[in-house]
């Protein structure tokens, strides 16, 4: 069995006292609050913490924000977002519900901390986010598949883990899923399993050992943002094509040596990069990718582009060349080229400006025919 992430104690000060709370130590500050609100009769939205000076970040997991084992946060409540009797303070007036509360601090303080210890699952069905980067995993842990429905976020980055099951099936609510820096192989995912989160938008792969990615990876039609760099792709499916909502393709350092055609059917991708690939040509079908705004194709053995990209593309403001052998005289031949000079130039106007002696010319790794040796 696995074991279970770190966990650390965070000492919170409100209202002339301090609180203990044991939480994970990569849970988001979401979390935090929603085990102060029954500890403090205050909200979550209406808790303010800091520490050490700065406020901390709804979404960011605390070890992000240094707070780590023993430290000290101090929670400061908004008016009218209490519940109940409304804060718990450390003097008490002479209400009875007050009385009643300092009469039982013992028994209250027992209950409080069998809330505060509640398991992790439960807090991950309230949150909708399940955070175990970096929790030395070599699996994902069984309760994770018990949250079902209530998960939105699974995030096991730098971990070692090696499959994700079918049980993956199970998470029908889930938009992101975070992968990258495990140790998972083709065999390790099971893809039919994936295949049923059909709500997912986010995949990050990266940094695995993927050779292959399947067909039924076009199954995934509301995909939007799909990473998979530093793999051991060859290519990528001729499904790929069915990704219609795919905005944003990172696949560098990978080994792909051809690309599909029917990746000119991902009408709205912005984003793409493919550097430091074995690429010797793109296909012409990229020249419908009309909403392109960025290209990264550094590092590959390219000599020439698509004619009808700059032409098409008539979004595209960012082009990297470097390490291909593709020149500006090569560039100056494609239709659209002076549209696409323009836009460029137009971007990057205020850096052209503080540039001193910058002629201004095309110098995203394309050189001229007659300056390369």
């Amino acid at each position: 069995m696995e074991s279970s992430p770190p966990t650390i104690t965070v000492h919170v000060k409100f209202a002339g006292r301090t609180i203990p709370v044991v939480v994970s130590a990569s849970a988001p500050t979401a979390e935090l609050k929603l085990l102060l609100q029954p500890l403090t009769n205050v909200l979550p939205r209406g808790q303010r913490l800091i520490c050490k000076g700065k406020v901390l970040a709804e979404a960011a997991s605390l070890s992000s924000m240094q707070v780590g084992d023993g430290s000290k946060v101090m929670l400061i409540a908004s008016e009218g977002l209490h519940q109940g009797d409304g804060p718990i303070t450390k003097n008490s007036s002479g209400t009875a519900a007050s009385a009643k509360r300092t009469s039982n601090v013992k028994e209250n303080h027992t209950q409080k901390q069998e809330i505060v210890s509640k398991s992790r699952a439960e807090r991950w069905k309230i949150t909708g986010v399940i955070a175990l980067s970096d929790s030395s995993l070599k699996a994902v842990p069984e309760e994770v598949w018990d949250c079902g429905f209530s998960v939105r976020v699974l995030d096991v980055c730098n971990n070692s883990i090696e499959a994700i099951p079918q049980k993956i099936a199970a998470l029908k609510s889930l938009n992101k899923l975070l992968v990258t820096a495990n140790d998972i192989s083709d065999e390790g995912i099971c893809w039919e399993g994936l295949s049923c989160v059909q709500a997912l938008i986010v995949l990050s792969l990266s940094q695995n050992r993927l050779v292959t990615l399947p067909p039924s990876l076009g199954s995934l039609t509301f995909l939007r943002e799909l990473r998979i760099a530093n793999n051991m792709l060859s290519n990528l499916p001729v499904e790929i094509g069915l990704l219609k909502q795919l905005e944003i393709l990172i696949a560098n350092n990978n080994r792909i040596t051809l690309l599909p055609s029917s990746i000119g059917d991902c009408e709205s991708l912005i984003e793409v990069n493919l550097s430091s690939n074995l690429l010797a040509e793109l296909p012409e079908a990229f020249g419908n990718l009309q909403n392109l705004k960025t290209l990264i194709i550094r590092n590959n053995g390219l000599n020439s582009l698509p004619s009808t990209l700059f032409k098409k593309c008539w979004r595209l403001t960012t082009l990297d060349l470097h390490g291909t052998g593709i020149t500006n005289d090569i560039l100056r031949q494609l239709e659209g080229w002076e549209e696409f000079d323009e836009r460029r130039r137009q971007k990057y106007q205020k850096q052209l400006d503080f540039r001193v002696g910058s002629s201004g010319v095309f110098d995203e790794g394309a050189d001229d025919s007659d300056r390369r040796s």
